[in-house]
């Protein structure tokens, strides 16, 4: 399965979304909410968080130079 980043407007989105061979199985929509924005309320919600279970926690990863070529056991 190859997965596509569409980016750009709608029309140009939409565009290119119908180019593409195949079925389109999810999409994310970030769509801003006026209103909060107008009233000055928090727009702090956690939009990745029905995401969060298929997530890989990356927090202790050293990707540091020494790192990424010094061989590890059994390597």
């Amino acid at each position: 399965m190859t997965t596509h980043v569409l980016k750009g407007s709608k029309q140009v989105i939409a565009a290119n979304l119908a180019r593409i061979d195949g079925e389109v199985r999810e999409a994310i929509v970030f769509v801003d909410e006026p209103a909060q924005e107008a009233s000055g309320e928090s727009t702090s919600t956690d939009i990745f968080a029905e995401m969060r279970p298929f997530m890989v926690d990356a927090a202790h990863l050293d990707d540091s130079r020494e790192s990424i070529y010094t061989r590890m056991d059994g390597e």
